[in-house]
């Protein structure tokens, strides 16, 4: 064989292993199992993660995400309707918004704004809320330079946890909430296991895994009483014109 021909056969030869390789799933079958007993460590058949697209910017919905408000339409709500103004949707005394669909555990992202006009003063400035499963709440509150009780500043878990720091920005701006949201579980009328809250207040974690009481409640203790696997998305009403903007989920399994 002339000398190049073997210098080119012998370049092939990863390429050609490579090739006869592709249908076969890397990983080990003798390995012990993990501790749940399902799969072995690097367990060659376990399934791959699906692929998804990330948004092309920070804060875009991913490929898999429902998208609740684009700032077209109010398709996706039930309720109000509230005012569609400049790409967001205003509060506007007609009530609160809930989605048609229902979520159980759930990535959520949404961007609000307080009005740029300060009026009013601790729960009266900028007061809104988001009800995961229609019950349990993280206010939404200008708590720029405003002074309320703990547990009702923004990204509280309303009336049971503040957040760890203030993230507010100054009234007008826009500002995001991205949420992880584990759902309470129950077996008839007994609660196994509560809901869990992770929060990022404009990219500040002010909650991780953090336990909800019970469902949110005004000057009262809150408490579990047992519930459907899944519920509405509620957006609050609260008579203050806050707007939204970029609103998306992803059911979590």
């Amino acid at each position: 064989m002339h000398k190049c021909s073997q210098a080119i056969a012998f370049a092939m030869l990863p390429i050609l292993v490579f090739l006869g390789r592709q249908d076969e799933a890397p990983g080990y079958d003798d390995t012990p199992y993990l501790t749940d007993g399902t799969w072995r460590v690097h367990d060659k058949d376990r399934p791959r993660p699906v692929a998804v697209s990330p948004g092309a910017r920070s804060g875009d919905a991913p490929s898999d995400a429902t998208v609740l408000f684009d700032g077209s339409n109010l398709d996706a709500w039930k309720g109000g309707p509230w005012k569609l103004v400049d790409g967001a949707m205003e509060v506007n005394g007609s009530g609160t918004l809930e989605t048609k669909e229902h979520f159980g555990d759930l990535q959520l992202h949404l961007e609000w704004a307080a009005p740029a006009e300060v009026s009013g003063d601790s729960q009266g400035r900028g007061n809104s809320g988001v009800f995961l499963m229609g019950r349990y709440e993280v206010q939404i509150l200008d708590s720029y330079r405003n002074a309320s009780y703990a547990d009702g500043q923004a990204a509280a878990m309303y009336g049971q946890r503040p957040p760890a720091v203030n993230a507010c920005r100054a009234p007008g701006e826009w500002q995001t909430y991205d949420i992880l949201f584990r759902a309470p579980r129950f077996e008839g009328d007994a609660l196994v296991s509560p809901g869990l809250l992770t929060v990022l207040h404009n990219g500040v974690a002010v909650h991780h895994a953090e336990m909800f009481h019970g469902a949110t409640a005004h000057r009262q203790v809150a408490s579990y009483r047992a519930h459907d696997a899944t519920g509405p998305i509620q957006l609050q009403d609260h008579g203050n014109p806050v707007r939204f903007r970029n609103i998306w989920v992803r059911a979590l399994e």
